[in-house]
């Protein structure tokens, strides 16, 4: 979708999530790569893998445009309301749901099956994120790409200090695993380094980085909730610092990192 079109819809329709400023930037790259793939592959229909995917947030949307999408979570809850999203959206045959994790992928999915892999606030969980990223790219078809969403940890550490909790910014900025304390429900975050080299360590080729909410997850929702223009401009202003060409250090400080890699294909 152009960017112009968001500026007649409110942000604030959280049931859009193209529309919404913390999720409209990841959107932005998922609606390229999927026409890029289905471009470069000749077939309007790709097969789309959502690792963690839970109730569908993204698998749904991008099962709306005609690809076929399998989540693989380890809630039977979350399956659950995925399967009610996909029938009253009427994707029963290209929306399926499938209970496991990273550990069992391989079990679930077929190898090199998959154009593309959505591995979205996945690799912060599980006890180990490099098999996890090697089961993400596993399932993948030689030229397909993994969308990975991480928390990002000086994002963390900014917005701990900001609210005072300044014991917590700092055990933040030292923990090796970027954790606040220890009852902080997330086990890790990543720098995009850390990240970089897991990803590349798994033989993958990353085609972008960028930053995601940077400035909405700290900002007061009275600021933008009812305010159109308000609202587009501070999207546009997520777009602008999320990769800013000249400024990459902004990215840094961003409550998430979306990073996309490809798998080369190999020549023979």
């Amino acid at each position: 979708m152009a960017p112009d079109l968001y500026r007649s819809r409110r942000w604030a329709v959280r049931s859009d999530p193209r529309t919404a400023v913390r999720t409209a930037v990841v959107w932005d790259v998922l609606d390229t790569l999927l026409a890029e793939l289905a471009t470069a592959s000749g077939r309007a229909v790709l097969d789309v893998v959502d690792l963690g995917g839970g109730t569908g947030g993204f698998a749904v949307p991008i099962a709306c445009l005609g690809h076929r999408v399998t989540v693989v979570d380890p809630s039977p809850d979350a399956l659950a309301a995925l399967q009610r999203r996909a029938a009253e959206a009427g994707l029963a045959d290209t929306l399926r749901g499938v209970q496991g994790d990273a550990a069992t992928l391989g079990e679930l999915v077929p190898t090199a099956g998959a154009d593309l892999v959505l591995c979205h606030g996945v690799l912060e969980y599980v006890d180990d994120p490099v098999p996890a990223a090697r089961a993400a790219l596993a399932a993948l078809r030689p030229g397909g790409l993994v969308s990975v969403l991480v928390a990002q940890r000086l994002g963390a550490v900014l917005a701990r200090a900001l609210s005072g909790r300044f014991t917590e910014a700092q055990r933040l900025l030292d923990d090796p695993d970027a954790r606040g304390a220890e009852s902080d429900p997330l086990p890790r975050r990543f720098d995009e380094p850390a990240l970089r080299e897991l990803l590349e360590a798994e033989g993958a080729r990353i085609r972008l980085a960028h930053g995601v909410r940077l400035f909405a997850d700290l900002l007061p929702g009275a600021l933008v909730d009812g305010d159109p223009e308000a609202a587009q401009a501070l999207l546009a202003l997520e777009r602008a610092a999320g990769d800013h060409v000249v400024h990459r250090e902004l990215a840094r400080l961003a409550a998430q990192l979306h990073l996309v890699a490809e798998l080369p294909v190999r020549a023979d």
